[in-house]
């Protein structure tokens, strides 16, 4: 699939089917992430992997936006360490193009996935860190929920040109 059509055809996929994904695959998402770019290239990111079908069933628990990890396949927690930033605060950004690039090729490999947000929100992030043991100093992102999907949403458009300005305001 070509980075373009990716980008404009990659939707929050919320059904799946009961298919496992692939030790491949999972790799292959888990690179994408890797290759993101990171402030003063520190990556300062850590993964958590879920493919346990039990701990999937506690991820809505702990986040009511996540219902869909019941029949997910598999699950990716990003974590930001602010221990490993050179520029103070960027982990966030960082751990957020992370997550874009596994969504990005989730959906260029024909996996379903939707994005769900856990920091700031505290009670999610200590939620996560009680359920997968995830050390204090680690900051729980985002997880990326995902399985072959039962229903693809169409494309939308939804460039706006009333929100570019070039040069000024």
């Amino acid at each position: 699939m070509e980075a373009l059509d990716a980008i404009k055809t990659r939707r929050s996929v919320r059904k799946f089917i009961d298919k496992k994904i692939s030790k491949d695959i999972i790799d292959k998402l888990l690179e994408a992430a890797m290759s993101a770019p990171s402030a003063g290239n520190q990556q300062p990111w850590h993964f958590v992997v879920i493919d346990d079908k039990k701990i999937l069933e506690e991820v809505p628990k702990v986040s009511l936006y996540a219902p869909m990890a019941k029949e997910a396949a598999a699950a990716i927690v990003i974590c930001g360490d602010p221990s490993l930033e050179k520029y103070s605060g960027f982990w966030v950004q960082d751990c957020s193009a992370a997550t874009q690039n596994i969504l990005l090729a989730a959906h260029a490999l024909g996996i379903g996935a939707v994005w769900s947000g856990i920091y700031p929100l505290e009670d999610r992030a200590s939620g996560f860190r009680a359920l997968l043991g995830i050390p204090e100093k680690i900051v729980p992102l985002s997880i990326v929920i995902m399985g072959y999907p039962e229903e693809l949403p169409k494309p939308v458009t939804r460039f706006k040109p009333e929100r570019v300005r070039y040069n000024k305001w």
